[in-house]
């Protein structure tokens, strides 16, 4: 393989540290609806995950009822803290700048919230058209599915195998590797927690970084070795 047909990026977590965001919003609406969890174990237990399928399977735990009162609560609070918030994660377009050929954007997060977050952080015009929801193609087709990463690769109509993923959680990895890709764990996102690494390497990513510049030259490397799936 001289090199991959397309790089799929996660957004939230990988592209803009906004996990630690959504963790700290919902760690406090879980909390005061009866179910206490802190911010760090959101992060680890929920990171990649949509605020409906949270919800569900917490339910599905405990007995207590959150859906009805909590699906709509979330997702304006987190509106607003990501509109005042939220920042590109460190070395992006030190990362963006050195990789050659096409990219896009495949995310659990609504159209609305990734055009927002990309404009405020100034990355909307790295990606252009090619940013891609999950929430889009239905309800039931979100990460852990590999539906968006499909979906991604044949916008590009490139084969599942020539692409790379850049992925922050275990369930955004285990959708793109269904999905036939190959992975690259990223753990450095301020929601990062201690055994983040092992379990995205347990997941299938490839290799692990913790640090975005250090990506070009991984998947350089990554094109060159093709034991891959």
């Amino acid at each position: 393989m001289a090199g991959f047909d397309l790089i799929l990026f996660d957004c939230d977590g990988v592209l803009v540290d906004s996990e630690i965001i959504a963790a700290k919003v919902e760690s406090k609406l879980l909390t005061e609806a009866g179910y206490p969890i802190s911010v760090e174990e959101m992060g680890e237990r929920f990171a990649g995950m949509t605020w409906k399928n949270i919800l569900l399977a917490i339910e599905k735990e405990v007995e207590i009822p959150l859906s009805a009162s909590l699906i709509d609560k979330s997702e304006k609070l987190l509106d607003d803290r990501l509109a005042r918030e939220v920042k590109m994660i460190a070395g992006v377009p030190y990362a963006l700048s050195r990789l050659p050929g096409p990219r896009c954007i495949c995310s659990n997060s609504s159209s609305a919230r990734l055009d927002m977050m990309l404009k405020k952080v100034g990355l909307k015009d790295a990606f252009g058209p090619h940013v891609y929801s999950a929430k889009d193609l239905g309800p039931e087709r979100v990460k852990p599915k590999p539906d968006i990463y499909l979906h991604g690769a044949a916008q590009f109509n490139v084969r599942p195998e020539t692409c790379v993923v850049v992925e922050d959680s275990v369930h955004g990895v285990t959708a793109a590797r269904a999905a036939g890709m190959r992975v690259v764990g990223f753990t450095g996102a301020s929601h990062t927690y201690p055994s983040h690494a092992d379990r995205l390497t347990d997941a299938g990513a490839e290799t692990v970084i913790a640090r975005m510049m250090d990506l070009p030259a991984v998947i350089a490397a990554m094109a060159e070795w093709e034991g891959a799936l």
